[in-house]
């Protein structure tokens, strides 16, 4: 057992002596080092830590780019498709008002044009009663017409009435027979009825005989 530590003993300052001695020699080689060879060590030091500084800005940027959102494509089809369908909203846009500019200017002219004829119509019927009696006949509502006609030598000749303006037609209301812009005769409403009205001819109606289909209207002042 003795004997066992003193070998143990004996071989561990073999080896402190031996690191003692390794480490001197190593001081020494450091210190004995020329001068260059020196100076190259510390230049590969630099580059060394130039690298890792490189490696660490590196490794900042990629998490710094992995942490920020894409930018947005640009798709120039999409932004042309928008651009275009704004000049074409315009361009409608531009036409509807010339269309509509259009459109006023010719109401306008048609009401110019009724005007100046309304006008001139009114100058002459100045002069010209007929002319007025005219106008009055052919511009009178139509109330009713004649659906038949019967001439008979007991009761008298009457006419059977289509009423179409029933405010217009009442019992004893005056209706004239209208063609064209003249009167052939007048009837005088004797009965109303859901079916129609019964009217007979007025005195001085002349040799005109009723047809169905004939206009009634409401005899206009003269």
């Amino acid at each position: 057992m003795d004997t066992m530590k003193l070998l143990l003993g004996a071989t561990a300052a073999l080896l402190l002596g031996a690191l003692v001695m390794s480490w001197n020699n190593t001081q020494n080689a450091v210190a004995n080092a020329p001068k260059a060879e020196i100076e190259q060590l510390k230049d590969e030091l630099k580059q060394i830590r130039a690298e890792q500084d490189r490696i660490e800005s590196e490794k900042r940027y990629q998490q710094a780019r992995a942490a920020t959102p894409p930018p947005p494509v640009y798709q120039p089809a999409l932004d042309q498709s928008a651009e275009l369908k704004a000049q074409l909203a315009e361009k409608e846009r531009q036409l509807a008002e010339v269309q509509a500019a259009k459109e006023k200017a010719e109401r306008d002219a048609k009401v110019s044009d009724s005007e100046n004829l309304l006008l001139n119509q009114r100058d002459l019927e100045k002069g010209d009663n007929e002319l007025r009696r005219a106008r009055l006949i052919s511009q009178a509502l139509l109330v009713g017409k004649v659906t038949q006609y019967v001439v008979s030598a007991e009761v008298g000749d009457y006419a059977t009435i289509q009423i179409l303006m029933p405010e217009q037609i009442q019992s004893g209301t005056i209706l004239a027979i209208r063609k064209n812009s003249g009167i052939l005769g007048q009837l005088k409403v004797s009965e109303v009825t859901p079916e129609g009205a019964i009217a007979s001819p007025m005195p001085g109606f002349g040799k005109y005989t009723p047809q169905p289909g004939d206009e009634l209207i409401n005899p206009p002042p003269f």
